[in-house]
C-alpha cells in the first residue's frame, strides 16, 4: 500500500547547530521557483498518519508504515467505520477499487493531539485513486458522501503569505489554541 509522500518544509535547517529553520534558504529549488504562484493552505494537525486502503471488497487500516502501531481507541473507531459490514457497504457505494484514504489520527495520547478534543478521531487530508491524487474539490465531494471530516482550508496566497500566516499565529479550527502549522499545496 502506498505511503503518503514526505512533505518537505520550505526552508533548510541548521543541522550543525540547533536545527532552526534558515529562512530564505529554500529546501528545494522547486519551492524557490514556485514561491510566487498561488497556494492553498490547510491546517496541519498534530497526530499520527493513517491510511485506509480499499480494494473494492475490504478495507485495511494502516499507519504511515505497514508496521506502525495505531492507538487502540483510534483503531477501534476506524475498524467500525471502515472494516465492519456497514463500513464496507458504505465504501463500496462510493469508491471504485484501488483507493487509499490518507488521514491524520488525533486526540488524547496521540502526539500533542489532546488539545483537539476528548476522543481519538481522524481527519482526511488526501485521497489517491490508483496513481492519481484527487483535487480538493473531488476530495471534499467524496468525503461528504462518506461523511468524513476534511482538514480545513485556512488561507491561500504565495509562500510568503503562508509564512506570514504562521509567524503571526494561526488559531486552530479545533479550538482556541495555536495550530501546529500549515500544509501548502499549489492552487
Amino acid at each position: 500500500m502506498p505511503k503518503y509522500p514526505k512533505i518537505d518544509t520550505m526552508f533548510k535547517r541548521d543541522m550543525a547547530g540547533d536545527h532552526r529553520i534558515i529562512e530564505g534558504d529554500w529546501a528545494t529549488p522547486e519551492f524557490e521557483h514556485f514561491k510566487d504562484i498561488l497556494w492553498t493552505f490547510t491546517e496541519k494537525v498534530d497526530g499520527t498518519n493513517i491510511r485506509v486502503r480499499w480494494n473494492g471488497q475490504d478495507a485495511t487500516i494502516l499507519g504511515r508504515t505497514d508496521n506502525a502501531m495505531i492507538p487502540a481507541p483510534l483503531a477501534t473507531r476506524l475498524d467500525a467505520m471502515f472494516c465492519s459490514a456497514d463500513g464496507n457497504a458504505r465504501l463500496r457505494s462510493v469508491l471504485p477499487d484501488d483507493v487509499t484514504l490518507y488521514a491524520e489520527g488525533y486526540g488524547p495520547k496521540i502526539q500533542g493531539g489532546g488539545k483537539y478534543g476528548t476522543v481519538q478521531d481522524f481527519v482526511l487530508f488526501d485521497i489517491r485513486v490508483g496513481d492519481v491524487y484527487l483535487t480538493r474539490r473531488l476530495l471534499e465531494a467524496v468525503s461528504a458522501k462518506l461523511d468524513l471530516r476534511v482538514v480545513p482550508i485556512v488561507g491561500g496566497g504565495t509562500l510568503s503569505d503562508g509564512i506570514h500566516l504562521v509567524k503571526t499565529g494561526l488559531t486552530s479550527a479545533w479550538g482556541d489554541f495555536e495550530a501546529e502549522g500549515i500544509v501548502a499545496r499549489p492552487s
